[in-house]
C-alpha cells in the first residue's frame, strides 16, 4: 500500500510496550474518527494467532484462549479441538519460542482437517519482546498537516509513544 512501511521493534518490558501502544492507538484512534486517517494500520506481537471462523479472522495471543473461546463461530467439535491444543500451549507459556508456536498451529490444523489457525511471527521473523508495526506514514502527514490546538498535541503525544520503539 502506497505510503505505508513496516518495521520490526524491539522492547524490553512486553506489558510496558503493550500499555504504550494502547495509548498511542487510543490517541490515533479518536483523531481518525474526526479526520478519517489513522497512521497506525497494524501491530503483530510474537504470540498473536488468528483464527478463522464463520465472521472472519479473530486474534488473539497466547493464554487468552478462553476470552476468545466465547466470541468464536465454529461448530463445537472444532472448539474443543482448540481447547485442548491451547491448553497445552498456554501450560507452557513461558518456556514456548516462535517455533514452538508455528509447531503447534501445524498440528492443530492437521488435527482440524482444515487450515483456519494463523501464525505469522514465526514467518516475520519475530522473536520475545519484539513487534511488527504497521504504519501509513500518508496518514501521519495528512493529520500532521491540518491539525490544530488540542488535536495536535493528541498526535504528538501518539508520535512520542511510537519513537520510543522506532
Amino acid at each position: 500500500m502506497a505510503g505505508t512501511v513496516s518495521k520490526i521493534v524491539g522492547f524490553q518490558d512486553e506489558e510496558e510496550f503493550i500499555d504504550n501502544m494502547d495509548e498511542a492507538i487510543e490517541r490515533f484512534s479518536y483523531l481518525a474518527g474526526k479526520y478519517g486517517r489513522n497512521p497506525v494500520e497494524g501491530i503483530l506481537l510474537w504470540d498473536y494467532i488468528g483464527v478463522q471462523d464463520d465472521e472472519g479472522v479473530k486474534v488473539f495471543r497466547v493464554g487468552e484462549f478462553p476470552y476468545a473461546e466465547g466470541t468464536l463461530k465454529v461448530d463445537l467439535e472444532t472448539l474443543r479441538t482448540m481447547e485442548r491444543y491451547f491448553d497445552e500451549m498456554e501450560s507452557k507459556r513461558d518456556e514456548l519460542t516462535v517455533e514452538d508456536i508455528a509447531y503447534f498451529v501445524e498440528m492443530l490444523n492437521e488435527a482440524l482437517g482444515k487450515k483456519i489457525v494463523y501464525y505469522e511471527a514465526y514467518d516475520l521473523g519475530l522473536d520475545r519482546n519484539t513487534a511488527y508495526i504497521i504504519l501509513n506514514l500518508a496518514s501521519l502527514h495528512y493529520l500532521e498537516s491540518v491539525l490544530d490546538g488540542r488535536d495536535r498535541e493528541i498526535l504528538e503525544e501518539a508520535v512520542e509513544l511510537l519513537m520510543r520503539y522506532i
